[in-house]
């Protein structure tokens, strides 16, 4: 990485405005954002395409795809993260937290088995200087499963663990209010007949009634002694936001229904959303849209969640609906508001003095195409 690069004839997304002009960077910080153009023969044109900051993920099983690419195909690990890793970095996406599942919905799953396998191969790939993205650690916690606590436990420690989130996705719960809803997603998912789905749905009933609220109290408290972020997921009520506010969570994770979101942004919870729910149009479980949020001013972070290509294309979508998202306040919800709920202050924004991870993409067709991006003034797309 050179000493001082200059990237010039760029719209620079700032945290207000969008301006035409130059940006420089000096040992891997921002060290100048400004308008016009800068003469300099060194100086690299970007072609008048978007300079913005690097986009941050906090939610995404994007691994656990090259994992196991097929049923019954289980892949060798260090590849798995190193592909993980490259599809990430061309998504934008600079910083992200991968989420690893303790505790296991499917009942044919294997997420328990992968879990250490998953944690060593993005610690060692990390250590080793092999990820182009810098990867933390988000452990979702299947609050009905009886081994989440002793699980979490042993994992909680690890230095790259930097957010917790908590989850019950048992039937008649947040998700799955209905029944039905319940039953249509996990026999199509797992391919269950009617007899395993009711003695499944008879299992998690019970799991749920005698585990979920304690573990609840445990894994959070463990994770305020630690100083960690903690996020609610699926909130669908009043009191479930409230609850997530006196466990003192900075994140609600997907709330399901407008009520729950506005109180949770309401109590100071940073609503968190999908990216393909903006691009989809629709939660493709039947809960609320994220765009009916928007439309409120209650939608804060978006996630990629399983597909990172979104991340970018629906922030810019997000910027063209009816809501009163410009640009800038639309890229911060892939950037700055992530970050801070994280508790990551040194990067989110173009701004002297943070981290210069970047992306530059140009909007083709309102299809962003990313042209390179930088961590740390170094290139790595």
């Amino acid at each position: 990485m050179p000493a001082e690069q200059i990237f010039t004839n760029a719209r620079l997304v700032t945290a207000d405005r969008v301006i035409d002009g130059t940006l420089v960077v000096r040992d891997g910080l921002i060290a100048a954002v400004e308008e016009g153009r800068s003469q300099l023969p060194q100086a690299q044109d970007l072609d008048g395409d978007y300079l913005m900051p690097g986009l941050i993920e906090l939610h995404t099983d994007n691994l656990e795809k090259h994992m196991t690419p097929r049923p019954g195909v289980d892949w060798p690990s260090a590849s798995a993260v190193l592909t993980h890793d490259a599809q990430i970095v061309a998504a934008g996406i600079t910083t992200v937290f991968d989420a690893l599942s303790i505790g296991d919905v499917n009942p044919r799953g294997k997420r328990m088995q992968q879990l250490p396998i998953m944690l060593e191969a993005i610690a060692s790939a990390a250590q080793d200087g092999h990820t182009r993205a810098e990867h933390r650690l988000h452990l979702r916690c299947e609050l009905c499963h009886p081994d989440v606590l002793s699980v979490f436990r042993d994992l909680v420690e690890h230095p790259l663990v930097q957010l917790v989130s908590v989850m019950d996705h048992s039937p008649g719960q947040r998700q799955f209010a209905l029944e039905s809803k319940y039953r249509e997603y996990y026999m199509g998912k797992y391919h269950l007949s009617a007899a395993e789905m009711d003695a499944f749905t008879t299992e998690q009933k019970a799991n749920s009634r005698q585990y979920s609220d304690r573990h609840r109290r445990a894994v959070v408290e463990e994770c305020r002694a630690r100083g960690l972020a903690v996020a609610s997921h699926d909130d669908a009520t009043l009191a479930h936001a409230q609850e997530s506010a006196d466990f003192g969570m900075s994140i609600a994770e997907f709330p399901t229904t407008l009520e729950a979101a506005q109180a949770s942004h309401a109590l100071g919870l940073s609503v968190l959303m999908g990216a393909p729910n903006i691009v989809r149009g629709g939660s493709h479980s039947g809960n609320i849209a994220a765009a009916e949020l928007a439309r409120h001013g209650v939608l804060d972070i978006l996630s990629s969640d399983y597909y990172p290509a979104s991340l970018l294309q629906a922030a810019l979508q997000l910027a063209e609906q009816d809501n009163d998202y410009d640009l800038p306040r639309a890229i911060a919800t892939v950037s700055h508001a992530p970050a801070k709920a994280a508790g990551l202050h040194d990067r989110g924004e173009l701004r002297v003095g943070l981290r210069a991870d970047l992306l530059q993409a140009r909007v083709k067709q309102a299809q962003p195409v990313i042209r390179q991006v930088w961590r740390e003034g170094n290139r790595v797309f």
